[in-house]
């Protein structure tokens, strides 16, 4: 019988090549904004009802 689907799986090598140096993230999550810039427009009517729409 085998074990459950959670128990840990060994190690395995990595391809070749493929070091933790050579990767790169593509983004941090953080976005800096300037305090004078004004919060995007709300959407309009329309525009929420088709999301709502959508949506169900």
């Amino acid at each position: 019988m085998t074990g459950p689907s959670s128990s840990p799986r060994g190690e395995h090598a990595p391809r070749p090549g493929v070091t933790w140096v050579t990767t790169t993230v593509g983004w941090n999550g953080e976005q800096l904004a300037d305090d004078d810039t004004p919060p995007p427009p709300r959407p309009n009517r329309a525009t929420r009802r088709a999301a709502r729409r959508k949506h169900r």
